[in-house]
Order: structure tokens, then C-alpha cells, then sequence
């Protein structure tokens, strides 16, 4: 079946019924755009890049439903046990960038297997030159770290931990990217029934070792902020992309902040879009400010999964689904009902110039692929 990849929910957002409205900018506080918001008749022919994907299976079905919607699509490997292993997902993001090389783009990612014994950092830098020289864009570093792998003394590995240091300039000195999951949503350090959307609380239900309120035990959330904070301070010059928001989803004040503070940072929107509704329900111009002012540091993403028990024709009705819903929400005025929510969520009209930003020059620009426009 299709889902959600690492980090998130199985999200059947493609059963939503969406119902379009109009809702003027009467009142909005902020100035009307220069030209009008795109409508739900330009989604096939903007040019599009999905940042957040994972294609772990060498089938057409993720190319075949791209081609269809107008996307690019950047697949991220990672080290997590739920996915094929990291060398078959390797394998598989070459064969179908072969497949497609203009459309279909990819991150390496790397086993912390072995951490802190001698060699494991040449290991993995000359496995990172490798996946360079075999087209790779970017590196994915997963959540384990900061919140499963521990070193020799039993203790937890964090992002800033130095024996890291040296991968982290492997991927600058390689003009990589380096793609972070560090953290979980805030919901995560919340109990069930506090929780702002329905799918962080169905995920952190089914997945409850990584229900960080049922370990106190464990780094807080501020601390593994905080941790992820440390770490991008201490490489100047390393492009890193903040997957989920960077974990700070549930507060587009807080996001901005850490925008602000590290100019060189972007930050993708994959598997987060319901903790933006969330907000935008109570606050619709708090939030779309936050878009047009952050627009050159934002990329759209879905977190959308196909893995070896995905039924094609499934995946593509979703995926095709999940794309028009989110560019209904950020390009046009239209609301639809948002199942996670269980509400009816207004569409934030973001100005064209901003969507094509977020959709798909800030992607070109931070990952260094050959623009189509």
C-alpha cells in the first residue's frame, strides 16, 4: 500500500472530499499580488518538484504519475529498517534516474552500523564520492541519530556529536546537500489525546517507540532543537535542508526565527502540510505571510512512499490526489475538508510568484538540477 515514508503517517488524504469555494481578499491585511493566484486548471502545467519522496522500488508507477502531474521528484535513501536496505534503495534511485534522468533526482544516505570505531568515517565518506559520481544531489541524515543509535558507552548519538564532523564535510566539501531529520513533530512530546492533528496521533500510537512523551527519559524536544541548531552553526557552508520543517511545523513564528538565524538553511513542507492547516484555520494571514515572506527558503515535499508491497494503481490515485489537494490549499482560495483536521480548511491564494518558488525554482536552485523552464 502507499504511505507516508520515514517519520510520518500513512495519510489517506486521497479520500477527501474537497469542495471549492471562493474567499476574496477582503480584510486580508495584506497587499493583493500583482497577478492573479493560479486556479486548479494550472496544476498540470506548472512545472513542479516534489523534494521529499521515496521511491524504493524500481517500477513506473512514481515516474509514470510525475510525467502526468508536471513534477520532478527528489528521492531520499535512508537508514530506516522499515524501508528496503540502504544498497537496494541505492540501487533503485539509479536505475530510475537512468530511467529519467531530467525528472526523477536522488539522496544517498549511510549506515551508522560500526559508529565510532576506526575507519567508519573513511568508509562512509569514500560511499558518499561514490554516490556523487553516480549522480547523487544530496544526503539524507534520518532521526536514529538523536533519537535511536547509541555509541559504545550506551549513550544516545546527537546530530553534534564530533565523530560526525567529519561526514558533514565530506558532504560540503562534495558541494552536496545535506538533508536533516532530527526530532519529531512538537505532538511527539504530547500525550495522545493533546495533539493537534489526527495523523501525528495515529503514527505516534502505532509507533510508539518514537512517542517521545512515553520515554522522559529521553532528550527533550528543545534539546534535540536545539542539538540540530548546534550543528548547523558549527559547518558554515554546508547547504542543509531541514526535512518536516525542521521539526518546528506546529509554529511558523519559531520557524521563521531559525530562518532567520541561519540564512544559508531551507526547509522542506513534506508530511507536515496538516500542522500548517492547523494553523492557518486560526490564523489564515499569519500564515501566509510567513510563505511570502519565507518564499526563497521553502520546498514543497509529500514524504509520498512506494515500497515493494505498494499496489501501483493505488499509489497513483493517491499521489495524484495528495499533489491536487496541497495545490489546492497553496495556490488557490478553494477550501476543502482535511479529514486529519476534521475541518474545512481555506486555501492560503499564495501570489504565482511565490508558488513557483516553492514549487519548483528553490528546489533547482538548492539541489543544483537542470531547470526545465
Amino acid at each position: 500500500m502507499f504511505r507516508y515514508g520515514a517519520g510520518s503517517v500513512m495519510i489517506k488524504r486521497w479520500k477527501v472530499a474537497v469542495a471549492a469555494a471562493v474567499l476574496g481578499w477582503a480584510g486580508s491585511g495584506l497587499a493583493q499580488p500583482s497577478s492573479t493566484p493560479y486556479g486548479m486548471d494550472d496544476f498540470a502545467r506548472v512545472p513542479k518538484f516534489d523534494a521529499h519522496v521515496h521511491a524504493n522500488v524500481d517500477h513506473p508507477a512514481f515516474l509514470e504519475q510525475a510525467r502526468q502531474d508536471g513534477f520532478e521528484l527528489m528521492s531520499i535513501n535512508v537508514d530506516y529498517p522499515d524501508f528496503p536496505s540502504i544498497a537496494d534503495q541505492h540501487a533503485v534511485a539509479i536505475a530510475l534516474a537512468k530511467a529519467d534522468p531530467a525528472r526523477l533526482h536522488w539522496a544517498a544516505t549511510f549506515s551508522m552500523d560500526d559508529f565510532g570505531k576506526p575507519g567508519w568515517a573513511d568508509r562512509v565518506n569514500a560511499g558518499l564520492a561514490e554516490a556523487k559520481s553516480e549522480g547523487a544531489r544530496a544526503v539524507k541524515i534520518w532521526k536514529n541519530v538523536g533519537m535511536i543509535e547509541k555509541d559504545a558507552d550506551g549513550r544516545l548519538i546527537m546530530l553534534d556529536h564530533p565523530g560526525l564532523s567529519p561526514v558533514a564535510e565530506q558532504v560540503r566539501s562534495l558541494g552536496l546537500v545535506l538533508i536533516g531529520h532530527q526530532g519529531e513533530p512538537h505532538n511527539c512530546w504530547l500525550p495522545l489525546d493533546q495533539m493537534t492533528t489526527d495523523n501525528d496521533r495515529e503514527y505516534f500510537r502505532n509507533h510508539p517507540q518514537y512517542h517521545m512523551y512515553l520515554h522522559p527519559d529521553q532528550p527533550s524536544y528543545d534539546d534535540q532543537i536545539a542539538t540540530r541548531d548546534r550543528f548547523v552553526a558549527a559547518h558554515p557552508g554546508l547547504r542543509f535542508v531541514g526535512a518536516h520543517m525542521g521539526s518546528l511545523e506546529y509554529d511558523v513564528d519559531r520557524l521563521g526565527a531559525f530562518l532567520d538565524r541561519f540564512p544559508d538553511a531551507t526547509v522542506d513542507l513534506a508530511a507536515r502540510m496538516s500542522q500548517v492547516q492547523y494553523q492557518s484555520l486560526r490564523d489564515r494571514e499569519k500564515v501566509r505571510g510567513f510563505f511570502i515572506r519565507y518564499q526563497d527558503r521553502l520546498l514543497y515535499g509529500t514524504d509520498l512512499t512506494v515500497n515493494p508491497d505498494t499496489e501501483p494503481a493505488e499509489f497513483r490515485a493517491a499521489a495524484h490526489a495528495v499533489w491536487t489537494a496541497d495545490w489546492r490549499y497553496l495556490a488557490t482560495d478553494g477550501v476543502q475538508r482535511v479529514d486529519t483536521l476534521d475541518a474545512d480548511v481555506p486555501g492560503l491564494a499564495l501570489p504565482r510568484e511565490v508558488i513557483d518558488k516553492v514549487y519548483y525554482r528553490n528546489a533547482v536552485r538548492v539541489f543544483g538540477t537542470a531547470s526545465r523552464n
